[in-house]
Protein backbone atom coordinates (compact mmCIF):
# COMPACT_ATOMS: atom_id res chain seq x y z
CA UNK A 1 0.00 0.00 0.00
CA UNK A 2 1.32 3.67 -0.42
CA UNK A 3 0.66 5.97 1.96
CA UNK A 4 -0.39 9.28 1.19
CA UNK A 5 -1.95 10.79 3.76
CA UNK A 6 -1.02 10.18 7.15
CA UNK A 7 -1.66 12.43 10.93
CA UNK A 8 -1.23 11.80 14.69
CA UNK A 9 -5.51 12.45 14.91
CA UNK A 10 -5.57 12.28 19.02
CA UNK A 11 -3.88 11.45 21.72
CA UNK A 12 -6.89 9.49 24.23
CA UNK A 13 -6.58 8.20 27.98
CA UNK A 14 -10.42 7.40 27.91
CA UNK A 15 -12.92 6.04 25.61
CA UNK A 16 -15.09 8.64 25.35
CA UNK A 17 -11.64 10.44 23.16
CA UNK A 18 -11.40 7.57 20.54
CA UNK A 19 -12.34 8.39 16.94
CA UNK A 20 -15.65 7.68 16.17
CA UNK A 21 -15.41 7.12 12.49
CA UNK A 22 -15.56 3.34 13.27
CA UNK A 23 -12.26 2.65 10.74
CA UNK A 24 -10.84 -0.30 11.57
CA UNK A 25 -8.09 -0.06 14.18
CA UNK A 26 -4.85 -1.63 14.49
CA UNK A 27 -2.91 -1.50 18.11
CA UNK A 28 0.54 -1.49 18.50
CA UNK A 29 1.81 -3.40 21.79
CA UNK A 30 5.75 -4.24 22.72
CA UNK A 31 8.11 -3.49 25.15
CA UNK A 32 9.10 0.35 25.21
CA UNK A 33 12.69 0.47 22.44
CA UNK A 34 11.07 -2.37 20.60
CA UNK A 35 10.46 -0.31 17.15
CA UNK A 36 6.95 0.78 17.37
CA UNK A 37 6.87 4.24 16.06
CA UNK A 38 9.87 3.07 13.23
CA UNK A 39 7.73 0.18 12.57
CA UNK A 40 4.68 2.90 11.64
CA UNK A 41 7.36 5.56 9.78
CA UNK A 42 8.21 2.65 7.79
CA UNK A 43 5.17 1.46 6.79
CA UNK A 44 3.54 4.91 5.78
CA UNK A 45 6.98 5.78 4.07
CA UNK A 46 7.80 8.88 6.53
CA UNK A 47 10.61 9.84 8.62
CA UNK A 48 8.85 11.38 11.66
CA UNK A 49 5.38 11.13 11.81
CA UNK A 50 5.29 8.41 15.18
CA UNK A 51 8.08 10.18 17.37
CA UNK A 52 11.08 7.96 17.95
CA UNK A 53 12.57 8.65 21.23
CA UNK A 54 15.86 6.94 22.91
CA UNK A 55 14.04 7.44 26.03
CA UNK A 56 11.96 4.62 26.77
CA UNK A 57 8.40 4.88 28.51
CA UNK A 58 7.56 7.79 26.49
CA UNK A 59 3.93 6.69 25.02
CA UNK A 60 1.64 7.65 28.12
CA UNK A 61 -1.30 7.60 26.06
CA UNK A 62 -3.32 6.22 22.93
CA UNK A 63 -1.75 7.41 20.08
CA UNK A 64 -4.45 7.29 17.39
CA UNK A 65 -2.55 7.67 13.83
CA UNK A 66 -5.18 8.25 10.88
CA UNK A 67 -3.58 6.51 7.83
CA UNK A 68 -5.67 7.39 3.99
CA UNK A 69 -8.55 8.49 5.97
CA UNK A 70 -9.27 4.68 6.05
CA UNK A 71 -7.79 2.59 9.17
CA UNK A 72 -5.78 3.85 12.37
CA UNK A 73 -2.31 2.71 13.70
CA UNK A 74 -3.14 2.84 17.62
CA UNK A 75 0.31 3.29 19.54
CA UNK A 76 -0.39 1.91 23.50
CA UNK A 77 2.34 2.52 25.87
CA UNK A 78 5.48 0.57 25.57
CA UNK A 79 5.38 -2.36 28.46
CA UNK A 80 8.07 -3.75 30.79
CA UNK A 81 9.93 -0.30 31.23
CA UNK A 82 10.93 -0.30 34.76
CA UNK A 83 11.47 3.35 35.95
CA UNK A 84 7.81 4.39 35.64
CA UNK A 85 6.22 3.68 39.05
CA UNK A 86 4.17 0.51 39.53
CA UNK A 87 1.02 2.88 40.20
CA UNK A 88 1.81 4.49 37.05
CA UNK A 89 2.20 0.78 35.36
CA UNK A 90 -1.35 -0.39 36.36
CA UNK A 91 -3.10 2.97 35.39
CA UNK A 92 -1.33 2.48 31.72
CA UNK A 93 -2.21 -1.25 32.27
CA UNK A 94 -5.88 -0.73 32.87
CA UNK A 95 -6.18 1.99 29.98
CA UNK A 96 -4.81 -0.53 27.65
CA UNK A 97 -7.10 -3.46 28.69
CA UNK A 98 -9.94 -1.18 28.27
CA UNK A 99 -8.89 -0.09 25.00
CA UNK A 100 -8.02 -3.90 23.83
CA UNK A 101 -11.07 -5.74 25.11
CA UNK A 102 -13.93 -3.16 24.86
CA UNK A 103 -13.22 -1.79 21.13
CA UNK A 104 -15.30 -2.91 18.47
CA UNK A 105 -13.38 -1.62 15.40
CA UNK A 106 -9.56 -3.78 17.07
CA UNK A 107 -9.31 -5.76 13.85
CA UNK A 108 -5.26 -6.77 15.10
CA UNK A 109 -2.95 -6.10 17.85
CA UNK A 110 -0.03 -5.62 16.38
CA UNK A 111 2.50 -7.46 18.78
CA UNK A 112 6.58 -6.35 18.53
CA UNK A 113 9.21 -8.37 19.97
CA UNK A 114 13.07 -7.93 19.21
CA UNK A 115 14.05 -10.52 17.14
CA UNK A 116 17.98 -9.94 18.53
CA UNK A 117 16.43 -11.32 21.87
CA UNK A 118 14.00 -14.73 23.48
CA UNK A 119 11.17 -12.75 24.09
CA UNK A 120 11.07 -11.13 27.16
CA UNK A 121 8.61 -12.36 30.52
CA UNK A 122 6.85 -8.67 29.15
CA UNK A 123 6.72 -10.46 25.73
CA UNK A 124 5.00 -13.53 26.75
CA UNK A 125 2.15 -11.92 29.65
CA UNK A 126 1.01 -10.10 26.72
CA UNK A 127 0.47 -12.64 24.15
CA UNK A 128 -1.26 -14.74 26.41
CA UNK A 129 -3.71 -11.99 27.64
CA UNK A 130 -4.01 -11.19 23.99
CA UNK A 131 -4.67 -15.04 23.47
CA UNK A 132 -6.59 -15.42 26.77
CA UNK A 133 -9.52 -12.43 24.72
CA UNK A 134 -9.29 -14.06 21.71
CA UNK A 135 -7.60 -10.93 20.17
CA UNK A 136 -6.31 -11.60 16.23
CA UNK A 137 -2.57 -11.01 16.79
CA UNK A 138 -0.01 -10.19 14.52
CA UNK A 139 3.44 -10.84 15.69
CA UNK A 140 6.47 -8.47 13.90
CA UNK A 141 9.92 -9.24 15.35
CA UNK A 142 12.32 -6.06 14.51
CA UNK A 143 15.09 -5.25 13.94
CA UNK A 144 15.84 -8.24 11.32
CA UNK A 145 18.64 -6.34 10.05
CA UNK A 146 20.57 -7.05 13.15
CA UNK A 147 20.60 -10.56 12.76
CA UNK A 148 23.24 -12.41 10.14
CA UNK A 149 20.46 -14.18 7.52
CA UNK A 150 21.94 -17.53 8.65
CA UNK A 151 20.80 -17.30 11.97
CA UNK A 152 16.92 -15.69 10.94
CA UNK A 153 15.14 -19.09 11.11
CA UNK A 154 16.73 -19.90 14.35
CA UNK A 155 15.46 -16.71 15.81
CA UNK A 156 12.21 -16.98 14.69
CA UNK A 157 11.62 -20.47 15.62
CA UNK A 158 12.99 -19.17 19.63
CA UNK A 159 9.82 -16.42 19.32
CA UNK A 160 7.93 -19.46 17.79
CA UNK A 161 8.28 -21.70 20.52
CA UNK A 162 8.58 -19.03 23.34
CA UNK A 163 5.37 -17.37 22.71
CA UNK A 164 3.80 -20.88 22.08
CA UNK A 165 2.49 -19.26 18.89
CA UNK A 166 -0.89 -20.16 17.48
CA UNK A 167 -2.11 -21.49 14.16
CA UNK A 168 -2.93 -18.58 11.95
CA UNK A 169 -0.80 -15.92 14.06
CA UNK A 170 1.68 -14.63 11.62
CA UNK A 171 5.34 -13.89 12.56
CA UNK A 172 6.58 -11.12 10.34
CA UNK A 173 10.21 -10.64 10.09
CA UNK A 174 10.55 -6.71 10.24
CA UNK A 175 13.28 -4.00 9.68
CA UNK A 176 12.93 -0.48 9.75
CA UNK A 177 16.30 0.19 8.25
CA UNK A 178 16.37 -2.24 5.20
CA UNK A 179 12.18 -2.61 5.16
CA UNK A 180 12.29 -6.05 5.11
CA UNK A 181 8.56 -7.18 6.23
CA UNK A 182 7.06 -4.79 4.93
CA UNK A 183 4.73 -6.14 2.08
CA UNK A 184 3.95 -9.01 4.33
CA UNK A 185 2.22 -6.86 7.14
CA UNK A 186 0.64 -4.83 4.63
CA UNK A 187 -0.68 -7.51 3.02
CA UNK A 188 -1.68 -9.10 6.38
CA UNK A 189 -2.99 -5.63 7.07
CA UNK A 190 -5.01 -5.44 4.49
CA UNK A 191 -6.65 -8.70 4.74
CA UNK A 192 -7.48 -8.20 8.11
CA UNK A 193 -9.29 -4.82 7.32
CA UNK A 194 -12.10 -6.77 5.42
Amino acid sequence: MKVNHAEITISAVKPEQYPDEGYPEFALAGRSNVGKSSFINKMIGRKSLARTSSKPGKTQTLNFYKIEESFYFVDVPGYGYAKVSKSEREVWGKMIERYMTGREQLKSVIQLIDLRHPPTEDDILMYDFLKHYNLPTIIVATKADKIPRSKLQKHRKIIKEALDLEEGDPLILFSSETGQGKEEAWAVLEERMR
